[in-house]
Parts: C-alpha cells; sequence; structure tokens
C-alpha cells in the first residue's frame, strides 16, 4: 500500500506552545496540499528542543497536552500528523515525563510512541527528565507497519559504531517486531562534518535491515545549539531519495513505496557549513530573545570583521551597528581598515575615541599603583573601557551586544572579563583561530567584502606599542593543533609530546586552559558547531589539581 510521509523541517522555539502549534499546522496543511498520507514532526517539536528544565514545570507539561487536544480537532480533516512532546509517565515508578511522538488523526489524540535511548552526555541530560520506552513501537498505518523511533535510537547500530553507548538497539527490536518502515522523529544538533556521518550512517541502517528509513530534524537556533534541518528518507537498499534544505525550514514529501522525493543539494565543506550555521545562529538567537538590532566593536581585526559580516547577513546591514574604539595604541591602518570593512558591508559606524578616558584611569589610579610597574594590569583597562562603552550602547539603544571572541583566545585566557567578553552572544567563540581565517577567507571568495589587509596583517588587540598575539601565544597554527588534540580529543600532555610537540609549549598551554576556566564560566553563550564546545556540553571544574 502507498504511504508517501511528509517531513515537517519546522524551527520551533523553547517553551513557545502557540507559536510552535501554528507552525505545525501550518506545516500540517502544506503536506496535506502535497497528497501525504503521514505528517511528522521533528523530536519535542511542540515544546521546542531543548526545552531543559521547562519539563520540570508541570504546567507547562499540561498546557502542552491541551494545545495538542486543540490542535487535533483543528486537523481533523488533515492526514495524520505524528508530534514530538513529552507526555506524564502515568505510573508512580520511574522519570516524571516520556519522550514521544503522538499520533492526530480525526481529532483524536493517541496512540503514543515513547522513546527508547535517553542520552545523557555532551549538551544531553535526557536522563534527568524521561523514562525510557519498554518494546518495539509499532504504527499501523495504509497496510504498512511503520516502527516508530526517536533520535538517539537510530544512533546505536552495532555494526556502524566500533563501541556502543548502549546496551539495546531500538531499531533492531523494531525489526524483529515485522517493522517495514523506520520513522525517526529527531532533533540532532548541527557541528561541522556531522551530516554526512549521519547520511553514511541511515544508509548502513536501512540496507542492513532492507527496510526505509525516514529522518525528521528540527532546524534553527536554540540558545547556543543549532541545528541543521536535511531531513531525509533512505530505501531499503541504502539509496538517499529525499533530502530537505539545510539551514531553513521545508516540508519534502517522501514516497515510500516508489523511493521517490525531492533531493536538496547541499554543501558539505567546513567553511560554507560554519558560515550558514552562523548567520542561522545569530539570527535565531536575536529574534528569540526579542532582539531586532545588533551591535558589535569592530578594530581592523579578523575576528570582528568576520563577526560583522555574519550579523550583516544574519539581521540586514541596516540593522548592525560598528563601534570603533581608537585609543593612542591603534594603528592607522586599523581605522582605516575598518572603516573599509563598514562600508562594505553597509552597516553603520560609530566613533567613540578612549584616549581620554584611558588618561582619566591613569591618574585615577597613580597613587594606587604607585611602585608598580605597567603590565597586564594597563591592557584590561583599555579593554574594560571599551566593554563599558559597548554596553552603555547595548542598554540605551536595546540592541544585541555581540562579542567577537574566536575559541582559541578562550581557551587559553587570552581575553578580558567584564571588557571584549562583554555582550549576549559569542558569536565565533567556537571557532579556532585558524579556522576564523578559512571562513574569512571562502567569505571573501563569495563576496569580497572583508579588506585584503584585515586577511594578511598580523592579529594583534593592540593595547600596547608594536603589540601582536604571538607576543603572549604560539603561533594559531600551533597553538590550535595543540588545543585540538587536548580538548577536542582529550588527549594527556605526555600523548601530545609524544607526536613531536615541544614538551614546554604543551605543558605551558595546558595550563592556560587550565586557569582559565573561570573566565569560560562567565562567558556569553557560544554557538555550537563543533564537537567539543565551551558551553552546555563543557563540565570543567574550576578549582581543581593537576
Amino acid at each position: 500500500m502507498r504511504v508517501r510521509v511528509a517531513l515537517l523541517q519546522i524551527n520551533p522555539t523553547a517553551g513557545d506552545l502557540g507559536g510552535n502549534s501554528s507552525l505545525i499546522i501550518r506545516g500540517a496543511r502544506t503536506a496535506q496540499s502535497l497528497g501525504a498520507d503521514l505528517v511528522v514532526t521533528p523530536e519535542l517539536a511542540l515544546m521546542g528542543y531543548l526545552p531543559r528544565d521547562l519539563l520540570m514545570n508541570s504546567g507547562f507539561v499540561q498546557r502542552s497536552c491541551q494545545t495538542l487536544t486543540r490542535m487535533a480537532l483543528e486537523l481533523n480533516n488533515a492526514p495524520p500528523l505524528l508530534v514530538g512532546i513529552a507526555i506524564p509517565n502515568p505510573t508512580e515508578i520511574g522519570r516524571p515525563l516520556f519522550n514521544s511522538a503522538v499520533l492526530l488523526k480525526n481529532g483524536t489524540v493517541g496512540p503514543l510512541f515513547h522513546k527508547t535511548l535517553l542520552p545523557t552526555y555532551d549538551v544531553f541530560d535526557e536522563d534527568r527528565y524521561f523514562e525510557p520506552a519498554r518494546g518495539p513501537q509499532i504504527l499501523e498505518l495504509n497496510g504498512r507497519r511503520l516502527g516508530i523511533s526517536i533520535c538517539e535510537d537510530l544512533w546505536n547500530d552495532r555494526d556502524f559504531w566500533r563501541r556502543r553507548r548502549y546496551h539495546q538497539d531500538p531499531v533492531e527490536v523494531l525489526a524483529d517486531a515485522g517493522a517495514d518502515v523506520i520513522i525517526n522523529l529527531s532533533a540532532s544538533p548541527f557541528t561541522v562534518g556531522k551530516q554526512q556521518l549521519r547520511e553514511k550512517m541511515f544508509a548502513h541502517t536501512a540496507e542492513k535491515y532492507r527496510l526505509p528509513v525516514v529522518w525528521v530534524n528540527q532546524v534553527g537556533g536554540n540558545d547556543d545549539l543549532i541545528f541543521d534541518g536535511r531531513s531525509g528518507a533512505w530505501d531499503h537498499r541504502g539509496r538517499l531519495f529525499a533530502r530537505a534544505k539545510g539551514f531553513a525550514e521545508d516540508v519534502v514529501l517522501a514516497d515510500l513505496s516508489a523511493g521517490n522525493g525531492k533531493i536538496t543539494q547541499d554543501h558539505f565543506g567546513p567553511e560554507a557549513e560554519i558560515w550558514h550555521a552562523l548567520v542561522l545562529g545569530v539570527r535565531d538567537y536575536a529574534r528569540k530573545t526579542g532582539f531586532t538590532k545588533v551591535l558589535l566593536g569592530i578594530s581592523g581585526g579578523i575576528d570582528s570583521a568576520l563577526t560583522a559580516a555574519i550579523a550583516a547577513e544574519a539581521m540586514g546591514p541596516e540593522n548592525v551597528l560598528g563601534v570603533l574604539m581608537p585609543s593612542v595604541y591603534s594603528s592607522a591602518g586599523s581605522v582605516d581598515d575598518s572603516v573599509e570593512l563598514a562600508d562594505n558591508l553597509g552597516i553603520r559606524t560609530l566613533v567613540l575615541p578612549i584616549s581620554g578616558i584611558m588618561k582619566t584611569y591613569d591618574e585615577t589610579l597613580a597613587g594606587a599603583f604607585d611602585g608598580f610597574p605597567t603590565d597586564v594590569t594597563e591592557e584590561n583597562i583599555q579593554s574594560r573601557i571599551r566593554g563599558n562603552l559597548l554596553m552603555a550602547l547595548s542598554n540605551k539603544f536595546g540592541s544585541l551586544l555581540l562579542t567577537t571572541g574566536n575559541k582559541s583566545e578562550l581557551a587559553v585566557g587570552y581575553c578580558t572579563l567584564y571588557g571584549d567578553m562583554n555582550g549576549g552572544l559569542a558569536v565565533i567563540a567556537d571557532l579556532p583561530k585558524t579556522m576564523v581565517y578559512r571562513v574569512a577567507r571562502w567569505r571573501n571568495q563569495r563576496t569580497p567584502d572583508l579588506p585584503g589587509a584585515i586577511l594578511t596583517k598580523a592579529p594583534s588587540a593592540e593595547l600596547r606599542p608594536g603589540q601582536t598575539d604571538q607576543d603572549s601565544l604560539p603561533s594559531y597554527d600551533l597553538l590550535d593543533q595543540i588545543l585540538e588534540l587536548h580538548n577536542e580529543q582529550s588527549q594527556s600532555a605526555e600523548a601530545i609530546v609524544a607526536q613531536g610537540f615541544e614538551e614546554q609549549t604543551v605543558h605551558r598551554v595546558l595550563r592556560l586552559v587550565r586557569v582559565a576556566e573561570f573566565k569560560r564560566k562567565q562567558a556569553a553563550p557560544a554557538l555550537r558547531v563543533t564537537s567539543r564546545a565551551f558551553g552546555t556540553g563543557w563540565r570543567m571544574p574550576i578549582a581543581r589539581g593537576e
């Protein structure tokens, strides 16, 4: 029998039951016009993923269930709809909720299908809220037995993973129970290169069990997490026959009987993926927190230049303010490069010189600092002057302040609390410095808005005469290699040295990472694009011995 499944790739907001239900209803109507037999939303789509501790609010859960009932009545004449939602556990044993998919059909709510594998690692903490399902979850529709799974349930194949996280495989259970299609509701966060892994894994699963696989993923930014969409369908031979857009909402129809559907072309290069992810992340973070305008400090350096370009594309250049705050140490080239950048991007600028403010600080602190040499203290004061001015503008104008620091700096603490770390969103804080340059060069190949001098000059905070970053740090090429091995791959100093890196440099870098933990705990939310970011999934102690 024919089963045409509509992949409802929407961009929900955590906690916005009214907005999310409208997205689902509108998508269901679109799917109906396409001739869908079944419509499937992403995981927890009605509540928005991740709802986090909103799930502990019984009133919120109750309102979610009430909203689901109203949706069922409104979609009485629409195709059956599988909606992701958290459902109360009716027993007195176990966690209070199930992570569920609920079928809305003919104005009624039910049956229910629950998630089996509950991830509790990295950014996930589902064991905090949910009780796992027991046994296979099968939906019979149009003579087909659809095996219903949710996100992690599809990520534990014994033949695909060298080491499995869980003892059981829900897909194997579904296949043994006679499922002839696997449906998966997902909210899988983006990281660079992850989509290629997903497609390889889903193709393997489909071919292994000789079953079509349908995967519906969320899209959009929620806090530090970005979801890239790219929902898809694979036939029983593992052939991809449908793929939704990347980083945008979409509705795609997958005909399981004919193996037909639309495949949206995509670009899997890391620079392109990062660019599109960060543009989406900035746009959604601003929109979902109520901001229509953003501002940032621009210094003539590569970090602020790339951040400004991302902001201009995300918000529209007319909604971006670039603030120049030159000091006595700022080179004429940096000021000129900043002005050229702003003109190229079409963003507004404001110039606030800080030399006079620096002089006032020096005079005020002269007595207290008498007998002490000039050092990093005075450099930090400059950064904090700039941070204070930016926060004042943010408050006055009601604009979101974007921080411009990169991951390499955040890793080793080459940043100033209450200075350049000020802001509501850290746009490129998950990009190593070397990747900042790569993305900037990729961007300039598309539209050459970033002045050439910015791409070639030596990185400098310009807080003292002739300063460059490499006065205080190893070269970024070397630094990023060590940080990749230690932070991303969790390798010890001994293991890194054994690969040919100079021992003293390795120990110095790792010490800087340790002692900067207190700064990272106070940093603005950082948009996540790598598999090991300084955000929700980073859980290092501040006070520790090593």
